[in-house]
């Protein structure tokens, strides 16, 4: 019975071994209703603040930028706030 434990282990353990590592990807932008993320790398290719804006304006929110990391692998953060008192209209979402 020892026997079938180790081998069976030995199987388990080779298998594990032998099988590639899968790092979990996170998409260029990510968000919900409370904010998100951009790749720094797609920011260098598209207008990030639009991205940001048309992504807050679709919850009825306005954009405020967080934080950059001005570097490949970075990322540009934003939060999506209520409107401001005193604005009287929602803010509106681009479709061009």
């Amino acid at each position: 019975m020892r026997m079938i434990g180790a081998a069976s282990l030995v199987a388990i353990c080779g298998m594990l071994a032998c099988s590639p590592a899968r790092a979990n990807t996170v998409p260029p932008f990510k968000g919900n209703d409370t904010g998100g993320i951009i790749a720094y790398p797609l920011a260098a290719q598209a207008d990030a603040r639009q991205l940001a804006v048309n992504h807050c304006a679709s919850y009825g929110k306005v954009v405020k930028f967080l934080a950059v990391q001005p570097y490949y692998g970075g990322y540009i953060s934003f939060a999506c706030r209520w409107v401001p008192y005193g604005a009287n209209d929602r803010p509106l979402r681009t479709l061009y």
